[in-house]
């Protein structure tokens, strides 16, 4: 990539974030924090429950 396009590319992902800041309520930010956090945690549970079920297995 050449600087122009480098500066475009950042001009327009800035323009975008900053377009979308004002929409954003505290209470839409705090609701897609707890899923996140609530999805790692189950995504993290399930790995490690198919992961010991798989070594059970081959026993």
């Amino acid at each position: 990539m050449n600087s122009q396009t480098n500066s475009t590319l950042v001009g327009t992902v800035g323009g975008t974030f900053l377009s979308m800041v004002p929409n954003l309520n505290s209470e839409d930010l705090i609701r897609t924090v707890i899923l996140a956090t609530v999805g790692a945690i189950v995504s993290f549970s399930i790995s490690v429950l198919l992961k010991y079920l798989c070594r059970k297995h081959k026993k």
